[in-house]
């Protein structure tokens, strides 16, 4: 049977905006996933099912997608405790810590989720890992002045670090940083991996998202997972 990955995806987002209440503060994820929680939000609002909701993007795509739809947006400075994140994930293992930041804006959705009373995670099976690092890389956000010796420690550390690029451009994040993608053979220990990273000058933030998620909504060919932190 050909599972349509678009579908899932879909039917991810539109479960996840059922968490969203009328006179809420929510966080607006980043990537292909959570864009069509941002639509399906807008679209709620649009029909009167929804109202006078407020949100906080996680980068400037998702916001520029948000005015297109008309939904109200604020910040942190004005809003400093969210309701309800929704975002997608790179990578979801069994006590739902995350690999995320193939989207390129880890820093401001680690932001935002940290600020949030419930933070949910919405993928489709694929998404799906017994270990982080089976299937995504671990991006990592640097400061470009340090390129250099930011990738020899994490190749120290055993991994590969690759520049990320976009159509052969150096990509650049909204906060004006490059990302080194890691690629490791294997993560045993992400808490201990995850210290030593951020630790190192010149890395702004990483892709784990570690005892942060309080649940995921997974859409799969024999239907919805709901996944809750225990």
């Amino acid at each position: 049977m050909t599972v349509d990955i678009d579908e899932l995806k879909r039917l991810a987002a539109a479960t996840a905006v059922d968490a969203v209440k009328s006179g809420m503060i929510v966080g607006l994820g980043t990537g292909s996933t959570a864009l069509l929680m941002v639509q399906e939000l807008g679209q709620r609002l649009q029909k009167g099912r929804l109202n006078n909701i407020v949100g906080i993007p996680t980068s400037e795509q998702s916001a520029r997608q948000a005015q297109s739809l008309g939904i109200p947006l604020t910040t942190l400075s004005e809003q400093p405790t969210l309701d309800v994140t929704i975002d997608g994930a790179d990578e979801i293992d069994p006590q739902l810590d995350l690999i995320k930041g193939l989207g390129g804006s880890l820093l401001r959705e680690k932001i935002v989720a940290s600020s949030s009373l419930r933070f949910i995670i919405i993928g489709d099976q694929r998404k799906l890992v017994h270990r982080l690092g089976t299937r995504a890389p671990l991006p990592v956000e640097v400061i470009p002045f340090a390129q250099r010796p930011v990738s020899d420690f994490l190749r120290a550390l055993g991994s590969q670090p690759v520049i990320r690029e976009n159509d052969g451009e150096t990509f650049i994040t909204d906060e004006g940083n490059i990302i080194l993608d890691c690629h490791f053979a294997e993560i045993a220990n992400p808490r201990q991996l995850a210290l030593e990273v951020k630790a190192y000058p010149g890395v702004v933030e990483h892709g784990f998202f570690l005892a942060m998620a309080t649940e995921a909504i997974v859409a799969t060919s024999t239907g919805i997972k709901h996944f809750k932190r225990e």
